[in-house]
């Protein structure tokens, strides 16, 4: 596999040995190439703008700036880079902050390595990431539920099929309709959830008990 192919990655934490292990980790396998570490957000964001990484794994709790507004910094700013969250924190005070921010998935750091290594190119190609742990979490953490009325049939069923990490093409061939439509009724999802990206409706859904 030439470099070219590979998923390059920035890793943002602030304690080294855990950077060293991810490095590490990554360096074991094929497809993965590590560009850069940052130890906290504040560097994350000038590492990403300079570095261009595909993906970011970023741990939120962190002295000197927080991954949360790192996200939303780099959402701000329009970065290239998918950020997939990777802590130890899976509160609601965590989790969903994280997602709305733009984070494109979310994983903690007990996950298996096999599992972080699919998490990663799911994330490259844009694909809603959440570990069971987490949408446990999110359905627990239901408040005001929404009446799954509130979507229309073929929404719901796109959303579904978004939950699972499907791409627009494959959510398209699947029901039988075009990418274009397919972005209609996502573009319809987000207004109706008051949300702006996969990810956050994915958490909304769950949240509302719409999904799950």
């Amino acid at each position: 596999m030439t470099d070219d192919a590979r998923i390059s990655l920035l890793i943002v934490d602030d304690h080294p040995v855990v950077r060293d292990g991810l490095r590490g980790m990554f360096a074991s396998a094929p497809g993965f190439t590590v560009v850069g570490e940052a130890a906290n957000g504040v560097e994350a964001v000038e590492r990403a703008g300079a570095l261009d990484p595909d993906v970011i794994l970023m741990d939120l709790r962190m002295p000197g700036g927080g991954g949360v507004d790192a996200i939303a910094e780099l959402t701000r700013r329009r970065c290239r880079a998918r950020v997939l969250v990777l802590t130890t924190y899976d509160t609601d005070s965590d989790t969903l902050p994280a997602i709305e921010a733009g984070a494109t998935g979310y994983l903690l750091k007990d996950a298996p390595r096999e599992d972080l290594f699919t998490a990663v190119r799911a994330a490259a190609e844009g694909r809603t990431v959440l570990s069971p742990a987490i949408a446990s979490r999110l359905v627990s953490a239901v408040r005001a539920p929404a009446p799954a009325e509130s979507l229309s049939a073929r929404e719901r069923e796109v959303l579904v099929l978004v939950a699972k990490g499907t791409s627009n093409r494959e959510i398209a061939r699947e029901l039988f309709i075009s990418e274009a439509t397919v972005k209609t009724h996502l573009t319809h999802v987000y207004a109706k959830l008051g949300v702006k990206d996969r990810a956050a409706a994915v958490a909304t859904a769950y949240e509302r008990g719409i999904l799950g």
